[in-house]
């Protein structure tokens, strides 16, 4: 497979908020067919490493679902948003400051503690099969733009997610793909059970 007709013919596969945030890099040395870094907030560009002969592998409906979840995942990550956690961070940030202009120790190190909890809460939020399943979601509606039906879209990315795993040469699905299927298979028509709501 040429890798750049791809990375162009992918680029147009992408919404417009994926293509001004990600850059999708070329890494044949890669065990993995796609792979994405966790998105810190100092990173400007969010890369997408792809194993083009791996992904080569895959069919073309296959390949653009999978990669519009990569990027839907990625933009998904809000670092800066609105809420709870994201207040308590900044609270003992600030508070770790005043508390170090103060000499105090102790409240250094309790603001500190409490501005890690709260980051480390952010991180798992992001890395949550709540996160994941966001991100298919967002991908289905997507290529729903790009003339796929919903039920298609999902049965698409259901059997890239498998076929992936195949090619990876895993045994079994880990815990998140496994929900991710049964979500899925409940959107393609598949099964009738999907996952709870909580």
């Amino acid at each position: 497979m040429e890798s750049n007709i791809e990375i162009r013919r992918l680029f147009d596969v992408m919404p417009a908020s994926g293509r001004m945030t990600t850059k999708i890099v070329s890494k044949p040395e890669q065990p993995k067919v796609i792979d994405v870094s966790f998105p810190f907030p100092w990173n400007r560009e969010r890369p997408i490493y792809i194993n083009f002969d791996l992904w080569g592998r895959l069919s073309k409906p296959q390949r653009d679902l999978l990669l519009l979840q990569k990027v839907a995942w990625l933009t998904g990550v809000r670092w800066f948003k609105p809420d709870v956690y994201q207040g308590v961070a900044v609270a003992g940030l600030v508070g770790a400051f005043v508390e170090l202009s103060q000499s105090d120790a102790v409240g250094v190190a309790v603001a500190g503690g409490l501005s890690a909890i709260a980051l480390v809460r952010i991180w798992g939020t992001n890395k949550s099969q709540e996160s994941e399943i966001n991100a298919d979601l967002a991908a289905i509606k997507v290529a729903q733009r790009r003339g796929y039906t919903e039920a298609a879209a999902a049965q698409h990315l259901l059997s890239a997610i498998e076929t992936v795993n195949k090619i990876e040469g895993n045994s079994t699905l880990n815990f998140i793909d496994l929900i991710r299927c049964q979500n899925l298979r409940a959107i393609a028509g598949l099964s009738p059970i999907g996952i709870p709501e909580k």
